[in-house]
């Protein structure tokens, strides 16, 4: 069994859709931030793509709205009423943000995104990162 497990530093990303190109065909406007997320994470890169079953694990850690926080000398302190809210329940799409991973991954980590028959996956308020776990179960 081989394990893969990074963190990825800043906001997470949504895949966002491909559109129609000027030159015909259709391009891609999230490849900037996967080149981005790549150079992040290339250096936990296997020298063989795993080719078995493949259980994801994604946390994806938003940051907190300002609306969350008190004011005035005291705005680094949360609300009481926003204490407790620990789920991130706002856009981006939580399926969006693990497509986003999916697409990164392929085919340096993973053969084929296909391959993932387990994934766990959250958005939660935090520093903002994501943090991976990629194991392969068979």
């Amino acid at each position: 069994m081989s394990l893969i497990s990074f963190t990825i530093i800043g906001k997470p990303k949504q895949q966002q859709r491909h559109r129609p190109s000027a030159r015909g065909g259709y391009y891609d406007p999230s490849s900037k931030d996967k080149k981005d997320i790549w150079l992040q994470i290339a250096k936990y890169r296997p020298k063989l793509p795993l080719e078995g079953d493949i259980y994801l694990k994604a946390i994806f850690y938003m940051p907190r709205p300002k609306n969350h926080y008190r004011t005035g000398k005291y705005s680094h302190i949360l609300k009481d009423s926003h204490k407790d809210i620990i789920y991130h329940r706002r856009k981006p799409d939580l399926d969006n943000l693990v497509k986003m991973i999916a697409d990164i991954i392929q085919p340096q980590m993973i053969c084929d995104d296909s391959q993932i028959c387990i994934l766990q996956a959250e958005k939660l308020y935090g520093t903002a990162r994501t943090e991976i776990t990629i194991e392969e179960i068979s």
